[in-house]
């Protein structure tokens, strides 16, 4: 009988295809990316291949065996952490991961207990096809061959890897038109050209983003400064300046959702204290309030509130964008009178916020070092919210009045952990641990709160003050859909995922008797310029996004950082117009007017942090700064 023969190449064929099926397993298992019919489910097998190719097709130019062997094994390795790094980022934070995430690893010897729960042993899977490769080449006579490969049939394989990247990207723009300018869904692009090659076009577009600052000029703030003022709306006169001279304190509700607010969980309720703040009329609740944060949340929602612009879609401002000028809440309250600070009980550099928040002239910041943690009061990646809430208010009294000071809670942050002493209610019992414990966390949260507005009252701080108060993101991810459903008792589909965005905003103003539920659609941009006009603090010159929430011409609309919105009467997820009422899919010219408009305005907000254009701009008097004049050379 003859001796089976293996084709010449065929340790390159292995080792393209056993990546290539790893690859598209770890799509299926790995990834919960919403596959709508056939050909998205053909594109999405395929997209792997052209870059697969490409990269080990280099080893044709290696003559030595050994080193072409090396580069195989090699390169798998390369691509196996590649893969698994964004299924393991994936887990937590539904997301896939960027440059600008990559160079944030001052953080990632803080994320502990959170970063652990997303790796489980079955993980090792993902390198099987380095383990594969190995043996093959261990154990195979082929892999011990040399081959030499012509010119022009090397320019044949490459040009054939081309034709599949061609028919890819042929197949994806029939299927998503415009694929390539909507960078801002990493989910579209992973779904059409593959995670290699995603991580390739991310390259590109953080490359250009560097260039953008380099090369801007004032000019670029001219279309920019005439859509702010075109859609600039009066604020309400009857309240400006009702808090004026007043303390002014934000609570930062570390993954507060709004559907744990008026509800219970298996009979017991959730959140209290916040529950009667929501009748109470000193405050006012805001039901209909959406986040509007991406890959940098908490630190997201911080940029947001202070700037009333969008955190970019690729990474955190606090890190890519730390050097840039920026026209901040504090910058404002300081020009104002105030003292101006930040309280977070957590190593200063996490998240760049040392460097941020002298950017954002924030005068001091309440890090770690000015808490006392005693056994048993640290939690995740600090201390736990009752004790931290003691210690701030002591802080305050000693502050100059008025004081504006920003507290960042901890406890109810993923994976909502908590000690016996803490639990002032059960588990749910779903067959997520995460929703399961989420409860929990949420409802030592609220108690937290309830000691701060007791202590703050006893410290004579309270009457002088007000209190704004809001989630900062999300805290369940789409990955626990399931167990949501049974909570919720309906399917988790698009639409209620983007419902579930919702946050909620509370502005407590004591003995103003005043205080309601606002029912109109808003979200975090709108609260800077909301709360400087009850500061009676004048923001008409001011380059921001967001509207005053109380005017009368307050539009009701909210744009998520991916590209999705809710207005009064529709939602806009997952390339779907839905009727808000009924939340059935509808024609999706009634979306189009507000589509077009949303992903202008994400983009001009990108275009000021990424051309740090701010710099061109007099905030003083409005105008546009010209002939290469900037803030910093107006101050010399």
């Amino acid at each position: 009988m003859k001796e089976f023969k293996w084709p010449k190449h065929s340790i390159l064929a292995i080792a393209i295809i056993i990546t290539w099926i790893k690859t598209y397993i770890a799509y299926q298992v790995g990834f919960n990316m919403k596959i709508e019919n056939m050909m998205q489910q053909f594109i999405l097998f395929i997209n792997p291949l052209s870059f697969l190719m490409l990269v080990y097709g280099v080893s044709l130019f290696f003559r030595s065996v050994k080193n072409r062997n090396r580069y195989l094994i090699g390169t798998s390795i390369v691509l196996s952490i590649i893969l698994y790094l964004n299924v393991a980022f994936y887990r937590f934070f539904s997301d896939f991961i960027t440059i600008p995430v990559l160079f944030q690893t001052n953080n990632f010897g803080d994320l502990g207990t959170s970063a652990l729960e997303s790796i489980y042993w079955t993980d090792i899977l993902y390198f099987a096809d380095v383990f594969i490769l190995i043996a093959v080449v261990k154990f195979m006579a082929i892999a011990k061959e040399s081959y030499s490969m012509s010119s022009s049939v090397r320019r044949a394989y490459f040009i054939l890897s081309a034709a599949v990247l061609f028919l890819n990207l042929g197949l994806s723009e029939t299927e998503r038109p415009q694929l390539l300018t909507r960078s801002f869904d990493r989910e579209l692009l992973v779904k059409n050209i593959g995670t290699y090659n995603y991580h390739l076009y991310d390259i590109y577009i953080q490359s250009k983003s560097q260039a953008q600052r380099v090369l801007a000029d004032g000019s670029e703030l001219v279309e920019v400064n005439n859509y702010v003022r075109a859609n600039q709306i009066d604020p309400n006169p009857k309240l400006f300046g009702i808090a004026k001279d007043k303390n002014i304190i934000y609570i930062s509700l570390e993954s507060l959702q709004n559907f744990v607010i008026n509800s219970e969980m298996n009979g017991q309720v959730v959140t209290p204290f916040l529950n009667e703040l929501t009748k109470d009329k000193d405050t006012f609740y805001f039901s209909n309030f959406y986040h509007n944060t991406g890959l940098g949340k908490t630190s997201d929602s911080e940029f947001i509130v202070e700037n009333s612009l969008y955190g970019i879609g690729g990474g955190a401002v606090f890190f890519t964008n730390s050097g840039n000028t920026f026209n901040s809440f504090s910058e404002k309250l300081n020009d104002n009178g105030y003292f101006t600070s930040v309280m977070h009980a957590n190593n200063k550099s996490f998240w760049n916020r040392d460097v941020m928040y002298k950017a954002m002239e924030t005068q001091k910041f309440y890090d770690v070092d000015s808490y006392t943690i005693e056994e048993g009061q640290a939690v995740n990646w600090g201390m736990k919210d009752i004790p931290f809430f003691e210690q701030s208010v002591d802080h305050m009294k000693e502050m100059p009045q008025p004081f504006y000071s920003r507290l960042i809670t901890l406890t109810n942050h993923y994976p909502f952990h908590l000690d016996d002493e803490d639990m002032f209610i059960d588990e749910y019992d779903s067959n997520s641990g995460t929703l399961n414990r989420y409860f929990q966390t949420a409802r030592y949260m609220d108690e937290s709160i309830k000691v701060f507005f007791e202590k703050l009252k006893e410290s004579g701080v309270y009457d002088n003050s007000i209190i704004v108060m809001y989630g900062d993101h999300y805290g369940i991810s789409e990955n626990h859909n399931a167990a949501m459903s049974q909570y919720l008792g309906k399917e988790i589909t698009p639409f209620e995922n983007a419902q579930l965005q919702r946050v909620p905003l509370f502005i407590h103003i004591p003995d103003s008797g005043i205080g309601k539920e606002m029912t109109e659609v808003a979200s975090q941009v709108d609260i800077r310029p909301t709360v400087l006009h009850l500061a009676g603090i004048d923001t008409s010159k001011d380059m921001q996004l967001g509207a005053d929430l109380f005017s009368p011409d307050h539009e009701d609309f909210a744009i998520l950082r991916d590209g999705r919105f809710v207005t009064e009467d529709y939602v806009f997820a997952a390339n779907t117009c839905y009727d808000k009422m009924t939340g059935e899919a509808t024609d999706t010219e009634a979306c189009e007017p507000y589509a077009k408009r949303a992903q202008q305005e994400l983009n001009y907000s990108d275009q000021i942090i990424i051309g740090d254009l701010l710099r061109f701009y007099d905030d003083k008097t409005g105008k546009l700064l010209t002939d290469g004049e900037t803030e910093d050379s107006k101050d010399q």
